[in-house]
């Protein structure tokens, strides 16, 4: 299954989702913060594997549920 990124319009929180099939429309993809179903599909990059792990580590901290860290 793909994992997509969304963006709840509710709440504004940023989440991904498995979704069986990108013909799921996002109206019924829930949000885990505030549990509608109005969120949008964002873009994202694809994840690429490796053979060796990261090298870097991200200390930003994840924002709270309707904050979604874009300025």
């Amino acid at each position: 299954m793909p994992m997509f990124d969304y963006r709840c319009k509710n709440c504004d929180a940023v989440f991904e989702e498995l979704v069986a099939s990108s013909a799921i429309p996002d109206d019924q993809v829930k949000c885990p913060c505030c549990k509608k179903n109005v969120a949008e599909r964002l873009l994202s990059a694809p994840m690429v594997a490796t053979s060796s792990p990261s090298k870097t580590t991200s200390n930003t901290p994840i924002p709270p549920c309707g904050r979604s860290g874009f300025s």
